[in-house]
């Protein structure tokens, strides 16, 4: 897989990955390029191009066009698959993924991605797998947000203060550690 792009119907690009080294003009070239070939298709057409020496592959989900780029040794119905699992994991964390998840939350919609897919290959073929990786994820930059704040208010307390809160927030979040009083 060369690129995977996310559009709107009214042309408006909302995600873009590119697995293989491409200049930003010709990037630019390429997004135009898909959505003119894509955009005015009948519903009921083929969901696969040839452009270039691509394969191209598109999905229309709601609002929204998955396209991808592949070379023509790729199979175009493993491709379908593919994006149609990064629409199931999107719809898994988000709880039925619309376009308005994907603008406000376009790095989770990244990391989703990144965590299923590597240069261009299929890294992760579980749900369970991506899913538990995308809430640990989660845990962690909340655990890091917690910690920040708890870290902050640490520096402006005194230093046994302090001690006994870094005490405290080690008994929460490591159960295994016991405190005789």
């Amino acid at each position: 897989m060369h690129f995977l792009l996310l559009f709107s119907r009214q042309g408006k690009l909302r995600l873009q990955k590119w697995f293989t080294p491409v200049t930003d003009r010709e990037k630019k070239k390429v997004i135009r390029d898909m959505m003119m070939l894509v955009l005015p298709r009948l519903p009921r057409s083929s969901n696969f191009l040839q452009w270039k020496d691509l394969k191209i592959v598109y999905k229309r989900y709601a609002s929204l066009y998955f396209c991808a780029g592949l070379e023509n040794q790729d199979n175009e119905l493993l491709a379908l698959e593919v994006l149609h699992r990064y629409v199931e994991l999107l719809d898994k964390y988000f709880g039925n993924v619309c376009e308005l998840d994907i603008i406000f939350n376009f790095e989770k919609a990244y990391f989703i991605l990144d965590e299923f897919l590597m240069g261009g290959e299929v890294l992760e073929t579980s749900k369970l797998a991506v899913g538990a990786s995308i809430e640990e994820a989660d845990t962690l930059q909340e655990f890091s947000v917690i910690f920040c704040s708890y870290y902050f208010n640490c520096l402006m307390m005194t230093s046994q203060t302090a001690e006994t809160f870094v005490l405290i927030l080690k008994l929460k979040t490591d159960p295994s550690i016991s405190v005789l009083v």
